[in-house]
C-alpha cells in the first residue's frame, strides 16, 4: 500500500516569552492509506502537535511533511487553508455544532466553500447523516439530540466533502462508553467499509483498539507502533 501521510525529520518548537519549547523531535512516519492510526501518550507529549500538522492546521519549525504527494510544508497559509477544505475532515471532543442550525444544515456547512448547488448540498449532506446513521434526525437541532448523536453529526460534517483524510482528536473524550462505543465503531466502519484513512488521538487504550495500529508518543519522540489483530 502506498503512504498517504509520510513525515520526514519534522520539528516543532514554540516560543512562549524568552522560552524555547521543543514539543517534537525529528519524527519520522508513514501512515498508509486506509490505514486507522491510533495516537497515544501521557499529557503533554506532543500528540496533538502532531496530529495538528498532519492536518494543516499547524506548521512545522522544521521537517517535511508529505500527504496525498502533496508537500503541505510548503503552502502558504491561505492555501494550506484551501488544502485543509478540500482533503481533510476534523472530528474534536467538543462537537462544535452550530446550536441555531438543523443537523442537516450543521453537515451542509463545509459545503458552502464549494461550487454545489443548494439541492446537491442537501443532497450529499442527507447522504453522510445516512452513513452516520442519522437520516431520520436531520431537522433536529443539536439541544434535540443526545452526545453521541451530535457527534454523528459532527463525523457526517466531516466526511460530506469525501476527504482522504480523517483527523479525530479525542472524539470520545466527551461522552459515556456505550456512546464512545458507537462512534468507534462508526469511525471502524467508515474505515473498513468506505475506505477512509483515520488519525485519532485518544488516551483510552479501549478506544485505541478500535483502530488498525497504536503509536506511542513519550516527550516528542515516537517510541513504539504496535497492530492490533483483525
Amino acid at each position: 500500500m502506498a503512504s498517504l501521510v509520510s513525515l520526514r525529520n519534522l520539528h516543532k518548537t514554540y516560543q512562549r516569552g524568552p522560552e524555547k519549547v521543543d514539543v517534537l523531535h525529528g519524527i519520522d512516519l508513514d501512515i498508509e492509506k486506509g490505514d486507522f492510526v491510533a495516537l497515544m501518550g501521557p499529557s503533554g507529549s506532543g500528540k496533538s502537535t502532531l496530529l495538528n500538522l498532519i492536518g494543516g492546521l499547524d506548521t512545522p519549525t522544521s521537517g517535511e511533511i508529505e500527504v496525498g504527494g502533496q508537500r503541505i510544508d510548503r503552502l502558504t497559509a491561505g492555501q494550506l487553508s484551501q488544502w485543509r477544505s478540500d482533503h481533510v475532515g476534523f472530528v474534536f471532543q467538543f462537537y462544535n455544532l452550530m446550536p441555531m442550525l438543523s443537523a442537516q444544515k450543521n453537515v451542509e456547512l463545509p459545503l458552502l466553500l464549494t461550487n454545489l448547488g443548494a439541492a446537491q448540498r442537501k443532497r450529499n449532506a442527507e447522504i453522510a447523516l445516512q452513513l452516520v446513521g442519522l437520516a431520520e434526525r436531520g431537522r433536529h437541532r443539536p439541544n434535540e439530540l443526545s452526545g453521541g448523536q451530535q457527534q454523528r453529526v459532527a463525523i457526517a460534517r466531516a466526511i460530506v466533502s469525501d476527504p482522504m483524510l480523517l483527523i479525530c482528536d479525542e472524539p470520545t473524550g466527551d461522552l459515556d462508553r456505550q456512546s464512545a462505543e458507537e462512534i468507534l465503531t462508526l469511525l471502524q466502519a467508515l474505515n473498513r467499509d468506505h475506505g477512509k484513512t483515520i488519525v485519532m488521538v485518544t488516551h483510552d487504550p479501549k478506544a485505541a483498539e478500535y483502530a488498525s495500529h497504536t503509536l506511542h508518543l513519550d516527550k516528542g519522540t515516537l517510541v513504539e507502533q504496535a497492530a492490533h489483530a483483525a
